[in-house]
């Protein structure tokens, strides 16, 4: 957790200690580098090299900001009190790796003919950018594992069933003008306005439509806008304006549709009324992650070990994107299952409860022993 791994920063030091660190227990792993070689995800087998129908322990090493945020002491430095642990990460989700780490020595001594893959990967949080790069390393390269435990925090409940994710950066360059004179320019701030509106009425169609599955809360396909930035002076009509939003689709719901309204609004509707008093005006939609989620696939080799470990018949479904749905489209049976609550993650004093660790480590002991 004292690697500051926030996704803006590169995670190359945690992944370099954790590489060092399964080097001293004969673990040799591969790391997948993103294109300027700042950022590595990082892969390694225990186990017998070159076997199949493994399992994955999959976890993100990047975390979220901190700026802004209140915390109580410096959130990179471990505090413990009233049994929990307390730092950027705890929860979401250096825990699982933690506790996947931590086991190593038992998992070299005890493994048999099932190996244990690691796969800690990078920009998780902003939009699972790094995982994609090692998923199909692994389905080009290496036998294909039987399952897949992502170890978000899940309270050490089973996920079978999470919502994608996918986000957008939409710019508008209006015209500007004095502000006394509004008729003559185009206002990318109002237009920008128009476009959010637009995004609004198509959330309170996907509201209507509801989740058939009757399993998810909120219980519909959700559209957000989290950012906006435009304008120079309140005396001057602004010229550029830009946003970001995302869109996170149900299992089943085509997220082009809601894409594709939109930009049949953008092109159709609102852009030919600004280029009537500019042609140089411009509205760009600039995709940026795109995250399948995740189906449930009941009796799946992954839903089947996990939930008998975990003695969970009921398995849950969440709101929040993972990677196991990128696992899951390459073929690859995929659950969530890890330390601590959702609840906690990206707030000031985040902090994940040492019974939560302590389960955790539980858990993976059981998993060994049932592939040994």
């Amino acid at each position: 957790m004292a690697f500051d791994t926030t996704s803006r920063e590169s995670n190359l030091a945690l992944i370099g200690f954790v590489q060092d660190y399964l080097d001293g227990h004969g673990i040799a792993s591969t790391l997948i580098h993103n294109e300027t070689g700042t950022k590595a995800n990082l892969y390694a087998t225990i186990g017998p090299q070159g076997a199949p129908d493994g399992i994955v322990l999959s976890g993100h090493s990047d975390v979220v900001p901190v700026d802004g945020q209140d915390w109580r002491s410096d959130p990179f430095i471990l505090r413990a009190e009233g049994g929990r642990l307390y730092g950027r990460g705890t929860a979401d989700m250096k825990g699982f790796i933690a506790s996947a780490l931590a086991l190593v020595p038992e998992f070299t001594a005890g493994i048999g003919r099932t190996p244990l893959h690691l796969a800690f990967s990078y920009d998780e949080e902003v939009g699972c950018l790094g995982v994609h790069s090692m998923v199909r390393h692994i389905a080009e390269n290496l036998p294909r594992p039987k399952a897949v435990i992502v170890g978000e925090p899940t309270l050490m409940r089973v996920v079978n069933s999470h919502k994608g994710i996918r986000t957008y950066t939409t710019e508008i360059i209006g015209h500007e003008t004095h502000s006394s004179t509004p008729h003559l320019g185009v206002n990318a701030i109002d237009v920008a306005v128009r476009l959010i509106n637009f995004l609004h009425a198509m959330q309170k169609d996907m509201q209507a439509r509801g989740d058939a599955s009757g399993r998810f809360d909120p219980p519909w396909t959700s559209i957000h806008v989290g950012v906006i930035d435009g304008g120079t002076a309140l005396n001057i009509v602004p010229r550029r304006c830009r946003f970001q939003w995302e869109i996170r689709p149900l299992p089943g719901q085509d997220p082009d549709e809601i894409f594709a309204r939109f930009h049949a609004f953008a092109t159709h509707e609102v852009l030919p009324a600004m280029r009537a008093i500019s042609p140089q005006c411009t509205i760009s939609i600039r995709q940026r992650a795109d995250v399948p989620p995740l189906a449930p696939q009941n009796g799946s080799p992954a839903e089947a070990l996990v939930t008998a470990l975990r003695g969970d018949n009921a398995p849950l479904a969440v709101s929040y994107t993972t990677e196991a749905g990128i696992f899951q489209e390459a073929g690859i049976a995929a659950v969530l299952c890890g330390p601590g609550s959702i609840d906690q993650a990206h707030k000031p004093d985040e902090f994940v409860a040492q019974a939560e660790l302590d389960a955790c480590d539980g858990f993976l002991r059981q998993l060994l022993a049932a592939i040994a």
